[in-house]
């Protein structure tokens, strides 16, 4: 599991940076929060591949976010493309990509739907959901937050030879959860098995204010990606334009007690962002600035 950031620029790509898109790399399958401008050419530059399963998250309807999707979606398409896409995305997001679609007179050749997201709602996936909270950014906006299904206990081959359990299709059954009964004895996972382990979260901000109800629901977090638009000095504009100052990140990744905290979405104004690393470091001792196409390897911690 990983994610792959594809653009980190705010409202305008510079030479280096182009507008948000990130991956989170699931196995087979490719989570993508947002998709400015231009998203198709970082795809193609990631070497992701066009054909897996695929969704794709919008935080909000600015451009900078959503512009992007038709021409993802058609460079799929020129690719070959024949795994199901699944689109969400806050209010808006269904006649957005119909109405373009009609436009340009295009049609998908795989299966693709658009669906509304709202405040509460959970994506299910194989392993995994994706949660929407509200965001504070002045418009419909959400973040989301991924989290994988808890995993099974350590298996204790040693309880289960003294319990008399053979080796084979009883010890996967265990495994998988299930009571089993071997010579009129019923056994439970819970004599060979340790209790279950947390999978990985995932937090994603979109564009947004810091708040509390954010602050919860990041909580525990392995990895959060916050919004870090400005340094302390622009304050003021961060406030005036609901987005953060990374300051205002490390501080909320603090609070919730996050283990890792990336930033992204930085203003163009900031061509060298060791100033919001450094701002943000103030407040948490793990903090990274994400770069196009760095990538953030996601591993259990046992």
């Amino acid at each position: 599991m990983k994610l792959v950031f594809l653009g980190t620029a705010a409202a305008q790509p510079t030479a280096s940076r182009s507008m948000s898109c990130m991956c989170l790399v699931v196995g087979g399958e490719i989570i993508t929060f947002d998709a400015g401008e231009a998203a198709q050419i970082a795809y193609m530059r990631s070497g992701l591949g066009w054909n897996k399963p695929t969704k794709i998250l919008i935080t909000h309807m600015h451009g900078d976010h959503c512009l992007g999707i038709i021409g993802l979606v058609q460079t799929m398409a020129m690719k070959g493309r024949d795994k199901p896409l699944e689109v969400f995305g806050p209010r808006g997001i269904e006649e957005f990509v119909s109405s373009n679609m009609r436009m340009l007179n295009f049609r998908p050749p795989f299966p693709m739907s658009v669906k509304r997201v709202r405040a509460g709602d959970k994506v299910r996936g194989k392993g995994y959901s994706i949660s929407a909270c509200a965001a504070d950014h002045g418009v419909e906006a959400f973040s989301y937050r991924f989290d994988e299904d808890a995993r099974p206990g350590r298996f204790h081959r040693d309880k289960a030879e003294a319990l008399g359990i053979p080796e084979g299709s009883l010890w996967g059954r265990l495994q998988r959860g299930q009571k089993v009964t071997h010579e009129d004895k019923e056994f439970s996972p819970e004599e060979v098995m340790d209790a279950q382990r947390p999978g990985i979260s995932v937090g994603v901000s979109g564009d947004t204010r810091p708040t509390e109800q954010l602050e919860r629901f990041f909580k525990g977090c392995d990895v959060l990606v916050f919004d870090s638009t400005f340094a302390d000095d622009r304050a003021e504009r961060a406030e005036q334009t609901r987005h953060s100052t990374a300051a205002e990140a490390g501080k909320l990744a603090r609070d919730a007690g996050v283990k890792r905290l990336v930033l992204t979405h930085f203003s163009a104004r900031y061509p060298d962002v060791k100033i919001l690393r450094e701002q943000a470091g103030k407040f948490h001792d793990n903090v990274t600035a994400a770069e196009d196409m760095s990538e953030v390897e996601l591993r259990h911690d046992s």
